[in-house]
């Protein structure tokens, strides 16, 4: 496979041309259903960005953000959308010991948080005003810092101090450990309806919403268009917001038999438990993903699901149109049909 680095701005509008007499889906609306459904996983993982979506292939990964319009330009105008791509080798193809279960979960998401954060900073330089001094790599990474501080300290430390404090009225750890995890959820899910209704992260969710849709376009095998990706469902099995659910839930199977121990070992044991439960989380999000066409996997995945309702939005088609431009990218340099199980390797990743 070839690879490659660049910035490319393409037309708004840019996408593969739909094959003659393919019927087109009408716009998805929040209460309409899917008109399509994908066949299966395929080797292909994203995220929203600012402004954008990025996207991971087996070897390469793409970031494609929609630019501000210029300043004289006719109101209504759409900026331009550019588009970065970078080689991507995993180091799991590099190191065997890496790629037992859970250990690869762990890897694996160390390298997507890392290809994330950068796919971010991309989108973040990219709304900078022409003029203007980017965001350095210093501030960057002591954002990056902060958050990750703010999540283990809100969705692991904070529900374990709340139910510390009950520890008295509590009739053994057992219990001790089910209300833990109770108040972690409840965070968990309170956190999700307060950044839905933050009207900045609106636009952010639609882009969500359509990397979701367009993926599921590929793994449907229809051409990328921003009609035909419309007529998918903006939820998807593989989505990490589904992922998170599920590591609140197996933090209950792993953290249970320590029942409550000293403070001095009861903190700690929730921050060094989490590369742990993270691994776990994959390979239960992964063996999901292989059996979705199950009943039981579907009932089992529908929580997941429905959190997705407050995490992404209907997007519109210029939004599909930058999804698209994204995982074209991608595919311009590498056949995602093709990919062997060799190739696949290091793609534990989220939709």
């Amino acid at each position: 496979m070839s690879e490659h680095n660049g910035h490319a701005p393409v037309n708004g509008g840019a996408h593969s041309e739909a094959a003659a007499g393919e019927s087109r889906p009408a716009n998805e609306t929040e209460a309409s259903e899917p008109t399509y459904t994908p066949r299966g996983d395929a080797p292909i993982g994203g995220q929203a960005v600012l402004e954008g979506v990025m996207m991971r292939g087996v070897s390469t990964w793409a970031v494609a953000v929609r630019k501000a319009p210029p300043e004289d330009a006719p109101e209504g105008t759409e900026g331009e959308i550019e588009v970065s791509s970078e080689p991507l080798v995993s180091v799991l193809k590099r190191h065997r010991a890496l790629r037992f279960p859970v250990i690869r979960g762990v890897v694996a998401l160390v390298e997507s948080m890392k290809i994330g954060f950068k796919a971010l900073g991309i989108s973040a330089n990219a709304q900078v005003p022409e003029g203007d001094k980017e965001i350095g790599g210093g501030t960057w990474a002591g954002t990056i810092a902060l958050s990750l501080l703010f999540a283990v300290g809100l969705f692991f430390l904070l529900p374990t101090g709340i139910a510390s404090l009950f520890g008295d009225a509590l009739p053994n750890s057992v219990a001790f450990v089910i209300v833990e995890k109770t108040i972690r959820i409840g965070i968990f899910l309170g956190y999700l309806v307060l950044i839905s209704r933050i009207p900045d992260l609106q636009r952010v969710f639609q882009y969500h919403g359509a990397e979701h849709k367009t993926i599921s376009c590929y793994e449907a095998g229809m051409p990328l268009t921003p009609e035909n990706a419309q007529g998918f469902s903006r939820l998807h099995p593989r989505c990490g917001t589904s992922f998170l659910l599920i590591v609140m839930i197996v933090s209950i199977v792993v953290l249970a038999p320590l029942g409550r121990p000293d403070w001095y070992i009861l903190f700690p044991s929730r921050v060094i438990g989490i590369p742990l439960i993270a691994g776990l989380s994959f390979e239960v999000l992964k063996w999901f993903g292989r059996n979705r066409s199950k009943q039981w996997a579907r009932a089992l995945m529908w929580p997941g699901m429905q959190l997705q309702k407050l995490t992404t939005r209907p997007p519109d088609l210029g939004q599909l149109a930058v999804a698209i431009a994204a995982l074209e990218a991608v595919l311009a340099v590498e056949d995602l049909e093709k990919a062997t199980d060799e190739d696949k390797i290091g793609m534990e990743v989220v939709a």
